[in-house]
Formats: C-alpha cells, sequence, structure tokens
C-alpha cells in the first residue's frame, strides 16, 4: 500500500499537509468544473487558517501518542508504573486503553517473575542448608549417620524433588504443552498411594503425628489420568498436612454423583476466609494460615490439572474448623 506521507516526521504536519491537499483537490474541481479559481490572497490566509488550526486541535489528539512513547521507553528501563491518559474515545483513545491494559500486564508478569525468584531462592535455600548441616555433622563425626539423621536428610530431598517438581510443571503451564493420558481405574488404590507418600513426610520424617482417614466406597472408579490425579491429591493432602495441627486428623473422601467423580479434602487447621477462597489458586499465594514452607504453587498447579481434566476445584464451608477442598470431576472423558 502507497504510503505518501510516511517521510513527514510529525503527525500534526501530516494533518496539516492531508487539509491542504484537500482544499487543493477541491479548488482543482472549481477550476475543471467552473472554471474559477479564488482569488491568489485568499487562498494564502486560508492556507494559514487551515494550517493553524490542525496545529492547535492536533496538539491535544497527539498528547496520549506522545504519552505513550515516553512511557514505552520508560518499560524499557523497567518502570512499568506509567499510564497514558487518554479521555477520547476514537481510535487513539482505544490504542491507550490497550496500552494501559498491556503495561498493567507486563507490571503483574514482571512481580510474578520476582516472586518465583524470591521464592525459589528462599526454597532452596533452606533444604540445602539443612541438608548441607546434616551431611558436614556426619563426614566431620559429630552426629552419627543413623535413621533419624537420615531421614532429616531424606525430608530436605524430598523438599528439593518437590520444588523441582514444581517448576517443570510451571513450565508446562506456561508452554500449554501437557497432555493427558486418560484411562479408568479404581479410585481407592491411587488415594491409598497418595496418602502412604504424604505421610512419610508427615509422620515419619517431619514427626507430625497427622492422621490420615480415606472414606472411598468400593468400586468407585475415575477416568483421569492417573498420574496427573495422584498429583493434585498429593498436593491436597500435603497442603491440609502442613496446615493441620499436630496430631489432627486429615479426612479424604469420595463418591460417584451422577455423572461426576467428587473428591474432597479436609483438615482441622485454620481454614481459609471467605475472600481468600479464590485467590489461594492463583500462583505463589501461601496464605496466612500455619507455616510449614511450600511455594506456593501446589494449589495453583491442582487448579490446572483438574481444568485440564475439564472439573472443578473450589474450596467450601466446612462443618466445623479447617478448610475443605472439593474437586468434581467428569466420570467419562
Amino acid at each position: 500500500m502507497i504510503r505518501p506521507l510516511d517521510p513527514i516526521g510529525s503527525i500534526k504536519l501530516k494533518m496539516s499537509v492531508l487539509l491542504l491537499l484537500s482544499g487543493a483537490a477541491g479548488v482543482a474541481y472549481l477550476w475543471s468544473i467552473y472554471r474559477w479559481v479564488p482569488p491568489l490572497h485568499i487562498i494564502l490566509i486560508a492556507t494559514g487558517i487551515v494550517i493553524g488550526t490542525a496545529l492547535v486541535l492536533s496538539r491535544g489528539m497527539t498528547r496520549p501518542l506522545r504519552e505513550m512513547t515516553a512511557a514505552a521507553r520508560a518499560m524499557a528501563r523497567g518502570d512499568y508504573t506509567r499510564r497514558v491518559r487518554a479521555t477520547s474515545r476514537d481510535e487513539v483513545g482505544q490504542l491507550a486503553a490497550a496500552f494501559n491494559q498491556m503495561a498493567a500486564d507486563l507490571a503483574a508478569a514482571d512481580q510474578q517473575r520476582r516472586d518465583l525468584i524470591a521464592n525459589v531462592s528462599h526454597e532452596l535455600r533452606t533444604p540445602i542448608a539443612a541438608l548441607h548441616a546434616v551431611l558436614e555433622n556426619v563426614v566431620d563425626g559429630i552426629a552419627e549417620p543413623d535413621r533419624e539423621t537420615m531421614q532429616t536428610a531424606l525430608l530436605q530431598t524430598r523438599r528439593l524433588g518437590r520444588l523441582v517438581a514444581e517448576l517443570l510443571d510451571l513450565s508446562r503451564i506456561d508452554a500449554g504443552a501437557t497432555t493427558l493420558d486418560r484411562e479408568e481405574f479404581e479410585l481407592a488404590p491411587m488415594l491409598e498411594e497418595a496418602v502412604a507418600e504424604v505421610g512419610v513426610v508427615a509422620n515419619d520424617v517431619a514427626g507430625r503425628g497427622i492422621r490420615f482417614c480415606l472414606d472411598v466406597p468400593p468400586g468407585t472408579t475415575a477416568c483421569a489420568d492417573r498420574a496427573r490425579l495422584h498429583q493434585v491429591v498429593v498436593n491436597l493432602l500435603d497442603n491440609a498436612a502442613r496446615h493441620g495441627p499436630p496430631g489432627s486428623d486429615v479426612r479424604v473422601s469420595a463418591h460417584e454423583e451422577g455423572d461426576e467423580l467428587v473428591l474432597e479434602v479436609r483438615d482441622e487447621g485454620p481454614g481459609i476466609p471467605p475472600e481468600e477462597r479464590t485467590r489461594v489458586f492463583h500462583r505463589f499465594t501461601r496464605g496466612e494460615r500455619a507455616g510449614g514452607g511450600g511455594t506456593g504453587l501446589g494449589l495453583s498447579i491442582a487448579h490446572w490439572v483438574v481444568d485440564l481434566h475439564g472439573g472443578t476445584i473450589a474450596v467450601l464451608d466446612a462443618d466445623g474448623p479447617g478448610c475443605r477442598i472439593r474437586v468434581t470431576l467428569p466420570r467419562s472423558a
């Protein structure tokens, strides 16, 4: 497409040239039809009025464009706080609104990147330092490589393994490169495996004395990716075990309800306030409940897996104290 005005470096000057060319086209029309052209002094006066009016009016029209240029240069330096003020409803106003939304999205993405670096650095430093101390004591002869010492080292390696797995899942979420291998399987054995896996860390290693209670009717089946569903259950159980008080119960129940499979995990911790029940599934949200580490990715990854299956996950009101999370999955692919 031909763009004859591209060499002109000012949009205000372009508008002036556009108006002048339009006026010249009108004069040419008068000459071709009526053989009449306005006197020269009238043409010069009209030209001055056109250029002056265009320069005055276009200044307000191009101001958002100048602000966007300055904001874009600031964003290139890492400043995502700049916004563009636009009151018009034309294309420039729509562009300014889209620019502000882009700036907000980039600011959120940059904050998430900072949170990821901070959380991962903290989560890596803690188990590495603890593992280093255990191994150093064993090598120096200060501690014996007995069962308790090795359990402490095992706990730290499990934390490192969980962190690496969550980071890999996070990269898959961003890349959208995950597929599901659906199959129909009996649910109870898979839940027992998940309970045993979490119980090793919560009880044998951490010594918190968490009791896991399973309530699954015989013959209950699921049509899902077994490995991914196992990951969801482990994340929910680990979250419940860390936030529940020592010696408390974590209850896991599942049943078929029409064309859906309903899975619930309950703990006896402080619970989640209603205003935070949606936010806990966002990335890097660690909540205000009891401590115990974590990257803030477990529930976010669980939400992602459930969503891949076409199901839902939500925090519901518990009958008493604690947290109650329900997962609903379709029973057929």
